[in-house]
């Protein structure tokens, strides 16, 4: 069976459910992370959560990603660090909305990591019920108190933001503080990760597939592919040709290899879940 380079950083859950598919019909599946996150604007976010609530007029924060909350801890590990005054910098009355359960959990690490400080968040809503930034954007104005003046909350986003959630409070009565506190950008340890596991792997096939999941890291790695494989291009003459196969999560990802990056696609999936993806491989 062939191996299969999954282009993402695996789950923390092992498992990995990408892997176990694949494993599970005989392919040799290894996941090589394409992205990382890196903070931004901590000493604005340090500056607020200092200065607390009351003195931002802030009603709420709103939180859309487990990244966020991280960056949230990190500045809370300084301020307890550095030994600064809360004075009245309370943070644990302040409702705290976020997106799905995992953001939830999260931030409620974040309350047990500094079980006595204001600046860790008590009061966390939404989570489980609100598993999209639409779904809390309606449950934040189906349960805050939106009586007299506009309310307004922070709200800590990364560099990748659907307008939904702000066009729905916004027409409902919320006024948002957006500030990025994360951006994604390409793996610096990428070139290292793959050259590395290439080398270390021991392989029962010289035949692969890589699998790209988003047109963004699939332009990122590229060139550092074609480092260690020759990749299938739309212009090649013999479809059948070479040891190498292309495959992608979705139809937007499979245009951007064809059209921009000019690589053969032979396997796409009908949707981004591990068992259609198996399911394109095969058939292909």
């Amino acid at each position: 069976m062939a191996n299969v380079l999954l282009l993402r950083a695996a789950s923390q859950d092992a498992p990995d459910k990408y892997e176990a598919a694949f494993r599970a019909q005989g392919y040799h599946p290894v996941s090589i992370p394409v992205l990382e996150t890196c903070p931004v604007n901590t000493s604005e976010l340090r500056r607020i959560i200092s200065r607390g609530p009351v003195s931002e007029r802030l009603s709420g924060v709103i939180l859309t990603s487990a990244r966020a909350v991280e960056v949230w801890k990190d500045v809370i590990e300084d301020l307890v660090r550095d030994g600064e005054d809360p004075g009245d910098a309370d943070w644990s009355r302040t409702p705290f909305y976020v997106v799905g359960e995992a953001t939830a959990t999260t931030l409620l690490d974040v309350s047990d990591a500094f079980p006595g400080s204001p600046y860790a968040p008590r009061n966390i809503c939404g989570g489980a019920q609100s598993g999209t930034s639409e779904k809390l954007a309606h449950h934040i104005l189906h349960h805050h108190p939106l009586e007299g003046p506009r309310p307004t909350f922070l709200y800590l986003t990364g560099d990748k933001n659907r307008d939904t959630l702000p066009s729905i409070l916004n027409a409902g009565g919320v006024d948002l503080k957006p500030l990025q506190v994360y951006e994604t950008r390409g793996s610096s340890t990428f070139a290292h990760d793959l050259r590395t596991t290439l080398e270390g792997l021991p392989l029962a096939s010289n035949q692969w597939w890589i699998v790209h999941f988003a047109p963004s890291s699939a332009n990122f790695v590229t060139p550092m592919i074609r480092e260690h494989f020759t990749l299938p291009s739309i212009d090649s003459a013999d479809q059948g040709a070479g040891n190498v196969r292309i495959a992608a999560i979705g139809p937007t990802t499979s245009t951007f290899l064809t059209d921009t990056l000019k690589l053969r696609v032979d396997a796409v999936a009908s949707k981004p879940s591990p068992e259609a993806l198996l399911d394109a491989i095969q058939k292909a």
